[in-house]
């Protein structure tokens, strides 16, 4: 990675730091990312028995990521699990969070119609109960929308969310287009690295600006290059330079593409813009 552009503050707005494909080694990953300049990391969570520990890991780096931050939810594809109580424990979590600078949100949550055998009306029962308490503390949330970009619009529609980020967009330009009236923000990765990704592609070019983030998904979504240099799986490191691939598609500066996305996502979790304010380089940041 160039000096140029470790110079500049990156942003990974979707990260399963707290994935078993990091057990073992997560701090080496940390500081690889650290490394490479990733400044902030989001940590959604998938299920209840994940909720402490993504807490903990959050506060135990923190030091090398200064805007490492957590979001609490119950992903689509963790609902077998799933029971009825966890929605509870998902309201409690949140009510005692809302002291933590570091938690911003709710999330992972949303629909998932591409992996089979998912109960449909199950994956809906708890996505309308974490919109509910979205409303009720009037925080953004991370959504899964993977296959489902129409009946997640038409739910958010008749929803008063405050903001949020539709995670790993692949939609088309008119879901795009609703998906950012509402208020949301669009994330883009290693999927777009990709020569045959040629919708995503497009989106990058002709969406505004100010309605893109960067993620990796990491461990998931490897940018196109991860097989043909040894790599395993994803991770945050790697983002600086799926960025730039990004920043380039785009046909921008890296410079002007990663103050875009910064502001963006903090745009999207305003939770997260107070705590960057502080514990990052302003100058960078801004």
């Amino acid at each position: 990675m160039s000096e140029a552009i470790i110079d500049l503050a990156w942003i990974d707005t979707h990260c399963h730091l707290d994935a078993p494909e990091f057990a073992g080694m997560l701090p080496e990953i940390v500081l690889r990312a650290a490394d490479e300049g990733v400044q902030s990391i989001l940590l959604p969570t998938v299920q209840a028995s994940d909720w402490d520990q993504a807490r903990g890991l959050v506060k135990q780096y923190s030091e090398d990521i200064p805007g490492l931050v957590y979001t609490l939810g119950i992903h689509p594809l963790y609902i077998k699990q799933a029971q009825e109580v966890d929605l509870d424990i998902l309201k409690a979590q949140i009510e005692q969070s809302l002291s933590d600078p570091r938690f911003v949100g709710i999330g992972e949550i949303g629909l998932d119609y591409f992996v089979e055998g998912l109960d449909p009306q199950r994956q809906e029962y708890f996505f309308h109960a974490q919109l509910d308490l979205a409303e009720q503390f009037q925080l953004p949330v991370i959504l899964h929308v993977r296959r489902s970009q129409d009946a997640i619009l038409k739910v958010l529609r008749k929803r008063k969310v405050p903001s949020g980020i539709a995670h790993a967009f692949n939609g088309s330009h008119q879901q795009a287009g609703q998906f950012i009236e509402l208020g949301f923000k669009l994330g883009f990765g290693g999927a777009a690295t990709y020569d045959r990704a040629l919708q995503i592609r497009r989106l990058l070019k002709e969406l505004p600006l100010d309605c893109i983030v960067t993620e990796t998904d990491s461990p998931d979504i490897p940018p196109a290059w991860l097989k043909e240099e040894g790599g395993t799986f994803n991770e945050p490191a790697l983002l600086p330079r799926i960025a730039t691939q990004l920043a380039h598609i785009r046909g921008i500066s890296d410079d002007i593409f990663s103050k875009a996305v910064w502001l963006n996502a903090m745009q999207a979790l305003p939770r997260w813009s107070r705590l960057v304010t502080s514990n990052t380089n302003p100058q960078k940041a801004s």
